[in-house]
This record gives structure tokens, C-alpha cells and sequence, in this order.
């Protein structure tokens, strides 16, 4: 089963994630208390998958992601996939997460570690309560044509 072992909330730039039991996600915008929230972002939510981060030999959040979670492998998500998480939010994928430099500045190497791993960003197309423990599910895949 699918599901979220960690939630993370970016309080500022270049401050280490915030982990929390418990978030709201809101609709076009993103987690509530993020700094990446905006309705104008495509980065909403960064999803990362666990098994990739114990591959590296890094914790939860290490990688600035918000959600990471486990027995479902992002970097396999086409563009377009929605996720339902818990009982109401649905996230829809938006694209690749490249690493950046600033993996680097975590651990030397990291960067070029996290190549097609890194994680996938979305944004939120319904909102709700999360929490870690809920379980994630594949809802759909939107045409990219609509």
C-alpha cells in the first residue's frame, strides 16, 4: 500500500524543512505554511518516494521535499497523474524535479546522486486534511490535451 511517512512545510528560503504530523493542503495553491505555496506555482507539493532517498543515504526532507511516501514510485508518475491522498485531497503531477546546486550543499555529490530520483512536483487540485499514516492512491491520468 501507498501511503505518506513524512510531511514537510518549507518555512523560508533556505531554512530546513519544518516536519509535521498533519497539513492542509488548499486547492491551486499548495500545503498551507509553505513558502512554496502560490497559486502561480507549479511547484505546489514536491513528492519524493523513500526507498530513493535511503538509496542515497539521506532522512526525510533532507532533499526539500514536502511529501514523502512510501511503496509508490514517483519518478514512474507520468505527467498528468493525479493522486488521491487520505479521504479528500488529489494532487496532479506537473513535472520532473531536476536536482539543483543546492544538493551539492548538502553533501557534495548529491546532485548528481539525485539524477531521476530527486522527486516530482504537483500541484493541488482539490484540497483537504493530510496526515502521515494516509494512504495515497492513483485516481487518474489527465489527457494533455484537455
Amino acid at each position: 500500500m501507498a501511503q505518506i511517512v513524512s510531511i514537510q512545510l518549507c518555512p523560508g528560503h533556505r531554512e530546513p524543512m519544518r516536519p509535521v504530523d498533519q497539513a492542509r493542503l488548499i486547492t491551486g495553491v499548495g500545503l498551507e505554511d509553505d513558502k512554496h505555496a502560490s497559486p502561480a506555482s507549479l511547484r505546489q507539493v514536491l513528492l519524493a518516494d523513500r526507498e530513493a532517498l535511503d538509496d542515497v543515504g539521506v532522512a526525510s526532507g533532507t532533499i526539500k521535499e514536502n511529501l514523502t511516501v512510501e511503496g509508490l514510485n514517483v519518478m514512474a508518475l507520468a505527467v498528468g497523474t493525479r493522486l488521491r491522498l487520505g479521504a479528500q485531497a488529489v494532487l496532479e503531477i506537473t513535472k520532473v524535479c531536476e536536482p539543483c546546486f543546492r544538493m551539492d550543499e548538502i553533501r557534495m555529490g548529491l546532485k548528481d546522486e539525485l539524477v531521476g530520483r530527486r522527486g516530482m512536483v504537483s500541484r493541488v487540485i482539490q484540497g483537504g486534511s493530510i496526515k502521515v499514516g494516509d494512504a495515497i492512491a492513483i485516481e487518474a491520468v489527465e489527457s494533455l490535451a484537455s
